[in-house]
């Protein structure tokens, strides 16, 4: 009777409080053995592991109780049974949970399956774990919160389970994501120096307008506000309303759940300036260099964004001094009563940190000596963030690297050594093209070129073409090292041996016969500025054929059709861009000049600058704007710039959208060739975005443009109508377009589609142009 009544207790009490059936005796017995039943994926060694009873244990009904609970918290099972066999074996049978074969979610499309995936997986669900039916609702609970978060707030979740056999389970997840909140209307509540229009300028957050159907800025989301109320918290702080609070903020939802109205309420406070401001710690270094470093003075408006800056510059300061540890804390002393804001600036340098050792990765084809020799941090130097940095800058601007990074691993037993680690990924630095066909025109076209900044990984640029056909054949060779000597002197040279037949090249009906060479020294100004001189000799044969304009007639009749040249070349050039390849940041300029030496037949001189400079409009966003000018003329007894020496206008990194040199002056034959002149000014502005639908866009530029520009000529025949001499403004063409550039893996790829804009009758247009081996 006792026995039965115990057994009614457990089977009334326990399950209330476990669902976990145990059925043994009720006097405490010792656990001979232990059996385990109904396991089908799970080992033996699991349900031991959680099970705290072991053979040879005395238990007892509320012992097993516990026990039963413990293997219950595990999470594998459904069901647990104990029960005790007439040889004092407990039998533990049990009924696992279902495997998750497989997570299938449908009909997201604003956030990425694999982001839901893992937000799954961080509350347990992930395929092949244990599946819990509980989860269910937790899913569709956190899955709607999410995209709440991004003011979706009609957003449909269902989860539903598929029975699979062997005890697994299949589960589905259908999202109905609906349309963004739109904002109807933010407004701001307390502010009195700064109108509504002003603050809004600042946030991200828009209220519907036309363009807001491209861009979705009127689509509300709890991330865009708190980055919205931190930029308008800094609004007021630079400007000197240090005790700017935002007292609440109210999102409202209408009750359709399409519309929310935003209300934020402020508090302003007074208006604070700069007081006095002193150094305190170890300076490490000259107080009064320091002191050039504070951009503010007593009395200017208080602003955050300055403190900041200035804090900033003291450590890079003692950064760039080998303090790499440098902490700066600056401390405001708020006077109440004079409304100023005084700062103490507490200083602690560190120690000193030293370089043992500079090591590259990633660099499988350059050689480490190519690498080292652009360091300005040295071995055994201390470490300069300044020279760390400036070393990484080197390295990204060779060209020869699509990223560049750098890491310092401090030195184990040594508490003020580090080691520089650069991880460069190298990229093509240099293009190769071949080609074989067949016109009837031109019969076999053979032609190979091969171009490489980084030959075998030296550093050295090669460059050798061979180009052979019945209009056009050009054998050249050049070879550069920008290291001739340690301190960055380069010397170059090169061979060539050209026939061109320039009515092939959409000029004038004649053809030229061209070999010489030359030899050229770079000199280093310092890391961005560079000077360089050639001198060469070039022999040069002018060959007529029909219809040439009389401009080439009367040169040829005056000056011959052979020339022995000297030409002697000088440049300048200043590069403060941030990549050799695809830069997006910094500016470059040069400054050259092509002129006949003394002893020459033909006395010519040839002047033309270069400019570019990159302006970050957002993280992704860059406008590039370009300048190009170019003035050639005679000297001595030569009449006037060789016509072969003209500068032309028009085709791909030139004036997009026309033909390739169709622009200016033409001369006044039946074809009308384009002459060329002797002044060049041409310009484009260029917007570059993100490629499209692309993650990683790093070998890829896309960009839309606007180029203007022509040529002129200073010194036309009165007989030509079709040359007026002088620049004439209205002689100036224009076109809009996009532009692609690509990294191959043999060189670099460009197109352009363009529109002529400004543009006369009988100019020559070409919507499509491409080239290998540029970019833009």
């Amino acid at each position: 009777m006792r026995r039965r009544l115990i057994h009614l207790l457990i089977s009334l009490l326990f399950p209330l409080t476990l669902a976990l059936p145990v059925t043994v005796w009720a006097e405490g017995f010792t656990v001979s053995d232990i059996r385990v039943e109904g396991l089908r994926r799970l080992d033996l060694g699991t349900v031991f592991r959680a099970f705290p009873v072991e053979i040879g244990d005395e238990v007892d009904e509320y012992r097993l109780a516990d026990a039963a609970r413990e293997l219950f918290k595990s999470g594998y099972f459904n069901d647990i049974q104990l029960v005790r066999d007439d040889n004092a074996v407990l039998v533990v049978r049990v009924q696992e949970r279902p495997a998750l074969s497989k997570i299938e979610i449908k009909g997201n499309d604003v956030i990425e399956t694999e982001a839901l995936t893992e937000g799954l997986a961080g509350i347990g669900l992930r395929e092949g774990e244990v599946f819990q039916r509980a989860t269910l609702e937790q899913i569709r609970l956190d899955l709607a919160r999410v995209y709440a978060a991004q003011g979706r707030y009609g957003a449909w979740i269902d989860a539903t389970v598929e029975n699979l056999p062997e005890n697994r389970v299949g589960l589905t997840i259908n999202i109905k994501e609906g349309e963004a909140a739109s904002i109807q209307h933010i407004n701001i509540v307390g502010n009195e120096v700064f109108d509504d229009e002003e603050l809004q300028k600042q946030f991200d957050l828009k209220t519907p307008t036309f363009w807001s159907f491209f861009f979705k800025d009127d689509r509300y989301a709890r991330e865009k506000l708190s980055g919205d109320l931190e930029r308008l918290r800094s609004y007021y702080l630079n400007r000197g309303y240090i005790n700017f609070n935002i007292e609440s903020t109210q999102v409202s939802l209408t009750p359709d759940r399409k519309h929310v109205y935003i209300t934020i309420n402020v508090s302003e406070g007074d208006l604070y300036y700069f007081g006095d401001y002193e150094f305190a710690g170890n300076l490490a270094v000259d107080p009064e260099e320091l002191h050039q470093l504070i951009p503010l003075s007593n009395g200017d408006v208080f602003s955050r964004k300055v403190m900041v800056n200035a804090t900033e510059q003291i450590v890079s300061h003692l950064g760039a001094d080998g303090y790499l540890q440098a902490n700066v804390n600056p401390v405001p002393d708020i006077d109440e009563e004079n409304k100023r804001v005084n700062l103490k600036f507490f200083v602690d340098p560190g120690r000193r940190l030293y370089v043992r050792r500079i090591n590259f990765r990633g660099n499988t084809t350059s050689a480490d000596e190519v690498l080292r020799r652009e360091m300005w941090q040295m071995e055994g130097g201390y470490a300069s963030s300044k020279n760390i940095e400036k070393s990484k800058s080197q390295l990204e601007r060779l060209g020869y690297f699509t990223s560049v990074n750098v890491e310092t691993t401090p030195v184990p037993g040594v508490d003020d050594q580090i080691d520089l680690e650069y991880s460069v990924v190298e990229q093509l630095s240099g293009n190769l093209s071949a080609s074989i066909g067949f016109s009837q025109s031109s019969g076999i076209l053979l032609a190979v070129q091969v171009s490489q900044k980084n030959f075998l990984g030296t550093g050295k640029h090669v460059s050798f073409t061979a180009n052979n056909s019945d209009t056009d054949t050009e054998y050249s060779f050049s070879f550069t090292d920008p290291y001739y000597t340690v301190d960055g002197v380069s010397r170059g040279f090169n061979l060539f041996y050209r026939q061109q037949n320039f009515d092939e090249d959409d000029t004038s009906n004649y053809s030229t016969d061209a070999f010489g060479g030359g030899v050229n020294f770079g000199y280093p100004i310092d890391s961005f500025q560079r000077l360089k001189f050639g001198i060469g000799y070039e022999n040069l044969e002018v060959n007529l054929g029909n219809d040439v304009p009389t401009e080439i007639t009367d040169f040829i009749a005056e000056e011959g059709s052979q020339y022995n040249l000297l030409p002697i070349t000088a440049s300048w050039s200043d590069n403060h861009l941030n990549k050799g390849f695809l830069a997006t940041d910094g500016y470059s300029q040069s400054l050259s000049l092509e002129a006949s030496a003394p002893g020459s037949d033909l006395g010519y001189y040839k002047l033309r600058y270069r400019g570019q400079r990159y302006f970050p409009i957002t993280d992704d966003w860059i406008l590039k704007l370009e300048a190009e000018l170019g003035y050639g003329d005679s000297y001595g007894g030569t009449a006037e710039l060789p016509f072969f020496k003209h500068f032309f206008s028009g085709g791909f990194n030139s004036v997009r959208g026309f033909k390739n040199n169709s622009l200016g002056p033409r001369a006044n034959n039946a074809d009308t060739d384009p002459l060329g002149g002797n002044v060049l000014i041409e310009g484009s502005a260029e917007v570059i975005f993100p490629f499209p639908f692309v993650e990683d866009d790093s070998k890829l530029r896309s960009l839309v443009f606007l180029d203007v520009g022509n040529v002129f000529d200073t010194s036309c025949l009165d007989s030509n109508p079709n040359c007026t001499s002088g620049i004439e403004l209205d002689e100036f063409r224009a076109s809009v377009g996009l532009g692609v550039s690509w990294i191959t893996f043999i060189g670099p790829l460009s197109f352009s589609i363009a529109a002529p804009i400004i543009e006369e009758s009988g100019d020559e247009t070409e919507s499509f142009q491409f080239a290998l081996g540029r970019t833009f």
